[in-house]
């Protein structure tokens, strides 16, 4: 591929997708992300299961959920990224798709600690070429006032991908076991990659630039370099690994916290935990970013406050569902939590994308993504895991329950005051954008 497109354009003569192609894309890419969140999250409500037949630990089982495949994911997201800024951004999420399906599917065939967890790992390595060029793509398709908004609609896919996790996992392991549950869970995603593939149109690359655009691939380093410059960014990311941290080790943790302390069956704690997670959790986050959008017309610095903000309100929520006596009351007072927990990352997103140039794109995601999924998915449930191993002497099948309340709360504070302290430099930090 040259190092650039034949001919610059600019956005006047540039052919804008159709409203009705705009939104196709904008929703099979949702629906791709909804199904990378189905395997990523299924072993949540299985690993109890898991646990049992496997005789595992909680650490073991946090490094399964966590770190193994946040490690792996990130390695794998770099490279993925950089191509993705220089080819078919398309072919690569329809690609990453069916390895990642394919991979959950061989984790019901696992026969052993060390079996399911290289099939986790597959699974992280395909899961990394999905997000990266999704988010470049939609950066593409809408314009920048709008991109908060639409990222944040992508975005519902992770709580939309819970919803069907715990929901179909919930049931298919209570009545057929866990093992089937990972095999009808993940096979349907080769079919949507195949939809993917032939349905949908590669965007026009930079069609949003400033001025005269033209495509040519910025060197790995040189990426990195900027977003480091950026103090915004570099409060955003850690701010935004910490929320995850919280978001992660929460939803990871919850179904095992509901089964130990409350005597929950998977089936209807499945459909709970679908209910809160997947359909409460999905309207705050497209409430965030559509709000982040309307506030951030009168003070771009509202895309870090409102994360901040976000950051704090779920705190008494969770503390509250922690220390509930009673199952249902724990999960209705989780509702008020899950509402706000992934509020960071259509903002978050859409000023990253707004601080680089549109031949960035990819690669400022993955390297975003690198900082959210080592803090946050990686550490989160490994964290809570290992710290419940700790305090299993002492507390017993409570131990969980302290794990994640003494650690919570405290990533929780830390995640808002990043977003406070990139506040400060953010306008200063999107006005020095290259076009």
């Amino acid at each position: 591929m040259s190092e650039a497109t034949a001919s610059p354009r600019s956005l006047d003569s540039a052919d804008k997708p159709s409203t009705r192609s705009r939104y196709y894309v904008l929703g099979l890419l949702t629906v791709v992300y909804s199904f990378n969140f189905i395997d990523r999250q299924l072993l949540s409500i299985l690993q109890e299961s898991v646990k049992k037949e496997m005789l595992l630990s909680d650490g073991q089982l946090g490094l399964l959920t966590g770190f193994a495949f946040a490690m792996f994911y990130v390695i794998a997201g770099l490279p993925i990224a950089r191509w993705a800024d220089r080819g078919n951004r398309r072919n690569i999420v329809a690609g990453s798709l069916v390895v990642w399906s394919l991979m959950t599917a061989l984790c019901g065939m696992a026969q052993n600690y060390w079996q399911l967890l290289a099939a986790r790992i597959g699974v992280g390595i395909g899961e990394a070429g999905g997000s990266p060029p999704s988010h470049s793509m939609i950066s593409d398709t809408f314009p920048p006032e709008q991109r908060a908004t639409a990222l944040s609609f992508y975005s519902v896919g992770i709580n939309i991908g819970i919803l069907f996790g715990f929901l179909l996992g919930g049931y298919l392991n209570e009545v057929f076991g866990w093992r089937i549950a990972f095999l009808v869970v993940g096979l349907p995603g080769i079919l949507l990659g195949v939809i993917v593939r032939y349905t949908m149109a590669e965007p026009t690359r930079g069609l949003y630039s400033v001025g005269t655009y033209v495509h040519k691939p910025v060197p790995f380093f040189e990426v990195v370099s900027l977003l480091l410059s950026r103090r915004a960014f570099r409060h955003i990311a850690i701010g935004s690994g910490l929320a995850a941290f919280v978001g992660y080790a929460a939803s990871t943790w919850m179904a095992s916290f509901m089964i130990r302390s409350h005597g929950m069956a998977t089936g209807e704690l499945g459909v709970w935990l679908a209910l809160t997670i997947g359909v409460g959790g999905g309207i705050g986050t497209f409430c965030a970013g559509m709000f982040a959008d309307k506030l951030a017309k009168k003070d771009k610095r509202w895309y870090a406050w409102l994360p901040a903000c976000a950051a704090l309100a779920g705190l008494p929520f969770f503390i509250w569902t922690m220390l509930a006596g009673n199952a249902y009351v724990a999960l209705t007072v989780h509702v008020g939590s899950v509402l706000v927990a992934n509020a960071y990352l259509g903002a978050s997103i859409a000023v990253m994308h707004g601080m680089v140039g549109a031949q960035m794109r990819a690669v400022s995601s993955a390297i975003f993504f690198l900082v959210l999924n080592i803090i946050g998915l990686g550490l989160g449930p490994w964290t809570i895991g290992v710290y419940s191993d700790y305090l299993l002497t002492e507390f017993g099948k409570e131990s969980l329950r302290y794990s994640l309340l003494t650690i919570i709360p405290i990533v929780g504070v830390w995640a808002s005051t990043h977003f406070f302290l990139a506040a400060k430099t953010l306008r200063e930090d999107l006005a020095a954008a290259p076009a």
